[in-house]
């Protein structure tokens, strides 16, 4: 299994500017209960450091890129986030997320509403419950 989780957005460029595109039950395979988006970020400090027990999310950078670092406890990778695609962020999947440029704006759809019983916030705890899972 891959922990990268690629979704290619549809975008439509013409002498106006660009669309682009991303529908439910298509690039979004879960209903969206909650949107948020991070940004005036530094590119000198990091977000994320968490996993989720549940929830599953869509994230993009909807201006400019940053670097994000996926963990599932037995295979890390990295990727570069940038406006034509999307990744989905599964359950279980420790994620954090670096280099923001300066015009940085990352959105994440989300599954569920904001719930803390939800987070895992320690390295450890995560490894633990992986291991036990």
């Amino acid at each position: 299994m891959s922990l990268i989780k690629w979704v290619n957005l549809k975008s439509i460029v013409d002498s106006r500017g660009e669309l682009t595109i991303i529908e439910a039950q298509k690039d979004v395979s879960f209903d969206i209960k909650r949107i948020y988006y991070l940004t005036n970020l530094s590119p000198n400090m990091s977000r994320g450091y968490h996993a989720h027990r549940d929830l599953q999310q869509l994230a993009v950078c909807l201006v400019g890129n940053c670097r994000v670092l996926l963990d599932d406890g037995f295979e890390k990778c990295w990727v570069e986030l940038g406006s034509d695609k999307a990744i989905r962020i599964e359950p279980m999947i420790w994620h954090e997320m670096h280099d923001f440029s300066d015009d940085c704006v990352f959105l994440v759809m989300a599954s569920d509403k904001y719930d803390e019983s939800d987070y895992i916030r320690d390295y450890t705890k995560f490894m633990e419950e992986v291991n036990n899972g």
